[in-house]
């Protein structure tokens, strides 16, 4: 199966509604940068990180990043990635965001499931990692849920402490680990 269809299957797991049922999922393009950064800002528990970053990210890291669109073309969703360099079968999740307008129709964690199987096909995937702060439930449900639907197992370890982060208003990340995946 090729990774557009891939993704093709996975986003006929977004449940059909108004606000949803012409969502496509691909990768982000350079002029997504700033649409990015909106959702990201918008989603008021991301680190905003600069505008410049998203452009950079949306050009660099298209390969294994993913946003979502709606029927117009206008980005409701993204999330954005990298291989590990040093664990190449490791897909690090940086961030995930829905547009506020569409959140609980599924979108990210169709846009989870249609990345990693995209990022599967091209490099091989072995386990998704991602960091979490504590208290932030609705990505643990997110990933937990991912962890479940692909039978892999969901470990957790401290990564970062909040004295770790130089400007002192940064809670903890926890680093969630899921495999081994399948595809």
């Amino acid at each position: 199966m090729t990774a557009h269809a891939e993704l093709a299957h996975y986003r006929k797991t977004l449940p059909s509604t108004p606000a949803n049922s012409a969502t496509h999922i691909d990768r982000p393009r350079p002029g997504d940068g700033p649409e990015l950064w909106r959702l990201a800002r918008d989603s008021r528990t991301l680190d905003l990180n600069s505008a410049y970053s998203y452009l950079l990210w949306c050009r660099d890291f298209a390969g294994t990043s993913a946003v979502a669109r709606d029927s117009s073309g206008r980005a409701v969703g993204f999330v954005s990635g990298y291989l590990r360099p040093d664990s190449p079968g490791t897909l690090l999740v940086w961030q995930i965001a829905v547009d506020e307008s569409v959140r609980g129709l599924g979108i990210a964690g169709a846009l989870l499931d249609g990345l990693s199987a995209r990022v599967a096909a091209e490099h091989g995937l072995s386990s998704l990692e991602t960091t979490i702060s504590p208290g932030n439930l609705a990505s643990e449900r997110l990933f937990g849920s991912y962890a479940a639907r692909h039978g892999a197992t969901l470990t957790r370890e401290a990564l970062f402490a909040a004295e770790d982060f130089p400007d002192g208003g940064h809670a903890p990340e926890v680093l969630h680990r899921i495999g081994p995946l399948h595809f």
